[in-house]
């Protein structure tokens, strides 16, 4: 793994794939480079002003303009700073549109809340979902670079995506892998997540470079590890849908020690129950 130059915070962690960890929720922001100088930038943060900043950074990558974007998923922290990296084709799978469109504005209401210092700053949003959609698989031509997108089924959301950049062996794996702290479960399918994992798996290999939404970049013990805590979660939350242990129990043998894993063994019991799929009927 190689510095740019001296101070520079942009790493490149294969060929002509680097990555910024912004401070603000500890995020990777990834920008990929073309054959050509096109230049493919994941997510787009937060904010507009967060967005703008990605884009004053690349410039000591000394890139031209952003040609594609893709976004690993609608949370806001990836998708808010969308209208910034126009007029660039953005990426993403149909239900990132679909929770951008129906939850956008809650998600921005709830930032407000939560960060009232960026505030002023949330009421300049424009959401902007993705307008280059897929269902399953995508392959983005990035002058002559291959750029693949896959959704492997539900975990974080309902339309988490990973970006592979074959010749350099990258992975990006948005927030299906958080490193350095539990992910977050608040929409998830916990249920669902060790399958999806365990799809990533055939996408990473002995060397290969694995991205997370947040934290330091990895490989593939870190994947493993993130797998078996998945694993953990969807396991005692069956035993807790069995009437077998009580959440506090369930919670004191979690992957997360203590309260952390209260939030994911009680959306995986739901998921159980079948309170998810009546939410997202009820939605639809």
């Amino acid at each position: 793994m190689t510095t740019v130059r001296s101070g520079n915070p942009w790493t490149e962690v294969g060929d002509r794939v680097f990555v910024r960890r912004y401070r603000f929720y500890d995020q990777d922001i990834v920008a990929v480079m073309g054959d050509g100088g096109e230049v493919l930038v994941v997510d787009t943060r937060l904010s507009p002003t967060q967005a703008r900043e990605i884009l004053e950074d690349l410039k000591e990558l000394r890139v031209g303009p952003v040609t594609v974007v893709v976004n690993t998923h609608g949370h806001g922290d990836h998708v808010f700073g969308n209208a910034q990296l126009r007029p660039a084709p953005i990426w993403g799978h149909e239900r990132c549109r679909v929770m951008v469109e129906t939850m956008g504005e809650e998600q921005l209401a709830a930032a407000r809340l939560e960060l009232p210092d960026l505030a002023e700053e949330l009421r300049e949003v424009v959401l902007d979902p993705p307008d280059q959609l897929f269902a399953d698989t995508a392959t983005v031509d990035l002058g002559g670079r291959e750029i693949r997108l896959a959704y492997l089924g539900r975990g974080h959301t309902d339309n988490d995506i990973v970006v592979s950049i074959p010749d350099a062996d990258v992975l990006c794996a948005g927030d299906l892998l958080e490193n350095g702290a539990p992910p977050f479960f608040g929409d998830g399918f916990p249920m669902d997540w060790p399958a999806t994992v365990e799809k990533m798996l055939a996408l990473v290999g002995e060397r290969t470079v694995v991205v997370p939404g947040h934290g330091d970049p990895a490989g593939l013990s870190f994947v493993l590890s993130s797998l078996e805590a998945f694993r953990s979660v969807a396991s005692l939350a069956g035993r807790v849908h069995a009437g077998q242990l009580d959440l506090d129990a369930a919670m004191a043998l979690g992957p997360y020690p203590g309260e952390p894993s209260r939030e994911p063994l009680e959306r995986a019991v739901a998921q159980l129950r079948g309170e998810l799929e009546a939410e997202a009927q009820a939605d639809a």
